[in-house]
Formats: structure tokens, sequence, C-alpha cells
């Protein structure tokens, strides 16, 4: 079905749609309404092609896989932002943000210790729950900035998907290699240096256009609500439990999520018993989260497991690792999933199963983990901070810096070819 005049007709559809995405900010169109629009005609051209061929059921199974992958995406984006805004309705944010600014940080300074706290959390927490974490804090310490926001966002995004690289569970795409056991887990961590060039080297770039300066002292100090403590305890215990789940029993991350969000929902029913505003209304921090970039995420996932059901992932895979040599094929893998989401790349490679040394599979879990660095929608750290930043981060803003990121992303390759 692959080069039919439909399957054609549905990859040109995702192509426009991505290109109304990188002009959002010019013709003012949400990014999630033109890949909606396109998911839906696209799996609607796989529908009557399957129909056409008699594979009405492996289509259909297609499709089933794919909203149960976004499913659980959904759900653990849906905890972990809702407790992000928890906290900051908890003031946590702006008690940390007193207190940066109470010792007296520089703007540079600040960029700094957010890029550093990011890249050694997203080890542990996951890239994407990190950047949600870490550009809370950024747009508390930045806010009324827009210049030092949007570079702090760019900075978090990168420094997360570089923390993540090294670890086998850090990133989605890391954590499929180790457990298909094409690496074991001790191997991942030799790509800490390339990893953390891949971030150091933009970011140093980047700090020179930081403004001046330091953020506004406020007179006031700010105290933390009833409760902001316990929550703290939960959002961390949650991570942990997810990723003891994962570990230990086998179950997605999502499983420890829906607990975590069971027991913050717990909490809030203790606190209703209060009169005042300080009452913690979980379903109303629920009610602030970004739709917009959740819908496009979905139909981002959408859209691409319809061409992989066409076939053009399979065919793009195929011209990689038959006509190339493995380690262009493997630096190649890093631009691509910054395009085309490096989880359905990174299956399809491990579908193949090119016959690699652990030094190739090392070079493609680092440039399928920090490639996605190069848009804000090539990976879900990127997506989830474009929603809870707005405006003070976007696709276009993210663009202005892919010179940068790119440079750090050569540092990186090379760095993992002398080494390793």
């Amino acid at each position: 079905m692959t080069f039919s005049l439909l399957s054609i007709l549905a990859l040109v559809t995702f192509i426009c749609a991505y290109g109304l995405v990188m002009l959002e900010e010019v013709i003012e169109l949400k990014k999630s309404k033109p890949v909606v629009l396109a998911s839906g005609i696209i799996w609607l051209l796989v529908g009557i092609l399957a129909a056409q061929n008699g594979a009405s059921a492996e289509a259909a199974k297609a499709a089933r896989e794919s909203i149960m992958n976004y499913g659980e995406l959904l759900l653990f984006l849906l905890v972990s932002i809702t407790y992000v805004n928890v906290l900051e309705e908890r003031r946590v944010f702006e008690a940390l943000r007193a207190r940066l600014v109470g010792a007296g940080f520089s703007f540079r300074r600040l960029y700094w210790i957010l890029g550093l706290c990011t890249f050694a959390l997203s080890v542990v927490l996951a890239n994407m729950t990190t950047a949600l974490a870490m550009g809370a804090v950024a747009l508390g310490l930045g806010r009324g900035n827009a210049k030092f926001l949007t570079l702090a966002c760019i900075n978090i995004v990168v420094a997360s998907n570089a923390g993540g690289a090294f670890c086998p569970f850090g990133d989605v795409t890391s954590l499929m290699i180790w457990q298909a056991g094409r690496l074991g887990f001790l191997a991942f961590f030799k790509l800490f240096i390339p990893a953390l060039l891949s971030w150091l080297v933009p970011a140093a770039l980047m700090a020179l256009a930081l403004p001046s300066g330091g953020p506004a002292v406020h007179a006031a100090r700010a105290s933390l609500k009833p409760g902001a403590m316990a929550v703290v305890v939960l959002f961390a215990a949650t991570i942990f439990i997810s990723v003891l789940m994962n570990t230990l029993l086998g179950l997605p991350p999502v499983a420890g999520m829906v607990l975590g969000l069971g027991l913050l929902q717990a909490l809030a029913w203790f606190t209703q018993r209060r009169k005042d505003d300080l009452v913690l209304d979980s379903f109303r921090e629920m009610q602030r989260i970004e739709w917009d970039t959740l819908l496009f995420f979905f139909g981002i996932m959408f859209s691409i497991s319809g061409l992989a059901h066409l076939g053009w992932l399979a065919l793009a895979n195929t011209a990689l690792y038959a006509g190339l040599p493995p380690t262009v094929a493997n630096i190649l893998v890093g631009p691509l999933s910054a395009v085309l989401d490096n989880v359905p790349l990174v299956y399809a490679v491990l579908q193949m199963n090119p016959q690699m040394g652990e030094s190739q599979w090392l070079l493609l879990a680092l440039t399928a983990g920090v490639g996605g660095s190069m848009l804000s929608i090539g990976s879900s750290a990127g997506i989830a901070l474009m929603g809870l930043a707005g405006k003070d981060y976007t696709f276009g803003k993210h663009l202005r810096w892919l010179p940068a990121i790119a440079l750090g992303f050569a540092a990186a390759v090379g760095a993992q070819l002398a080494l390793n």
C-alpha cells in the first residue's frame, strides 16, 4: 500500500499539517488543530486502503494500539501536570523563587542552576516530569522577563533530554533498548560525557544572550500554604513508585502515576474540612491543564502510527540501515527523531534488528535521546513544557536556537565516536 495514491496523499497531509505547526506564531493557529485534523484524514485513508486490500482487521488493531499508547501517555501527563499545578497553587515554586532571589542570584546564575538541576534530576525522574517541574520554577523566577523565560525553557528541554539519554529509564527510547536486551544496564552510563556535551555546548551559547541583572526582589516573603510539603512528598513518592513498579514488576510507569493521583485526591479530601481559601481543590488544578498540547501530542502520535502502518517508517529505516553504514544511519536517527518522534523510529530499528555491536547501539541511544532537542516538538519534554509555558516558549522561539543545539548534538556524537 505504501506507494499507492492514497498513501502518498496521507504523507502529504502530514507534511502540510506539520508546516502549519511551524507557522503557529505567524498565522495564530493552535498547534493541535492541524495535526488532529491530519490524523483523522490519515486514518480515513488507511481504512480505505485496508478495506481495498482485505486488511481491515490489521488496520483496526494498529489504530487501537496507537490509541492505547496515547492513553498511557495522556494519564502520565495529566498526573504530572496536575501535581505541578498543585505545587504552584500551594506556593512551593513561589517560595523557592523567593529563596533564590533572596540569595541575590542573577539571571545568568539562575539559568545555570536550573540547567544543572534539570540534567541531574532527569536521570531519576525521567525527562518529561523533570522538564515540567523545573519549568514551573523557571516561570516563577522569570515572570515579566520574556527573554530569560524563553532561554531558560530551551535550556531545560535540552538538559532534560541529555540527562535522560545516559540512564536506562531516563527516556522512553533508552528503556526500549534496555528492555530489548541490546544493551546492559551499566552500558548506558558510558554516554555520560557525550550527553553532558549535548547540553553544555548550546547552554553556553545561549547564555551569551541572557539579559543582565536578576529577578525583581519583592518585599513580602512567600510562605507555603498548608499541605504544601505533603504534596511535595506525595509527588516524590509517586515518581519513586512509578519507577519501582516498572523496574521490579514490569508494569507501565503510568500505573504508579495513577496511584499517586489517587493519593493526591485523598489529601484533597482531607483539606475540604477547611472553610477558607486554603482548601486544596485538585480538580480545579486539573482544569488549568493546557489541552492544546495534549491534543497536539495525540495528533502527532496518531498520524505517525498511520504512516507507520502504511509502511513509510519501515521504508525510511530500511533505506537507512540497508543503504548506509550503521554509524551514518544511527547519526541520522537524531534529526529524524526531532521530526518523526524517536519512539516509533527506535521501535522500527529494534524490529529490523540490524547486526550492530555495543558501540553502535550506544550511538543510537544517544542520538535518539538528544536529537529531539533540536525542535520543541521533538520530545515529550518540549511538548509538555510548551503546554506549561504558553507564549513564553513556542516552536518558533525554540527554532531560532536550532544551530546551537545542532552544534551540541555534533559535539555529543563526536565524543561518543572518540570515547566508545
